[in-house]
């Protein structure tokens, strides 16, 4: 019993964090929606659903950061003069606009990673260890 539980926790979980509805992943399961709704109570099984989810959304962000860089490529391919004036014009806009927005959220990043450095080592100097300053 405790294998058949597990096996629908697992396939429950996927159905979940796959985007299905309450409805839906029961089903997906092989178990009622209330049982659904009693195990998205439980804290231990929320925190799994959660974990997952943000382990998917780190693959796919690894993935598209892996493509990314033929993705430009192939848009700096589309300003060549041989390329429809309609199409260059779209894949220079797209290069200009995220290459705006890159920038501005890696400019972002480091000055984020600035100010958590300084809030640390101002801990660390005021001793308490605490990195919001509370004591």
């Amino acid at each position: 019993m405790a294998q058949g539980r597990k096996n629908a926790n697992e396939a429950l979980l996927m159905a979940l964090a796959c985007g299905a509805t309450v409805e839906n992943a029961a089903r997906t399961a092989g178990i009622s929606s209330r049982t659904v709704h009693r195990r998205l109570k439980d804290s231990d099984f929320h925190q799994r659903l959660l974990a997952m989810r943000l382990d998917m959304v780190q693959r796919a962000v690894s993935m598209l950061t892996a493509s990314a860089m033929e993705a430009v490529k192939t848009l700096i391919t589309l300003l060549e003069p041989s390329v429809f004036p309609a199409v260059r014009l779209g894949a220079a806009r797209t290069i200009l606009e995220f290459g705006i927005k890159l920038r501005e959220t890696a400019e972002l990043a480091e000055r984020i990673a600035a100010l958590e450095a300084r809030v640390e080592s101002t801990a660390d100097v005021s001793g308490n260890g605490d990195s919001e300053g509370r004591a």
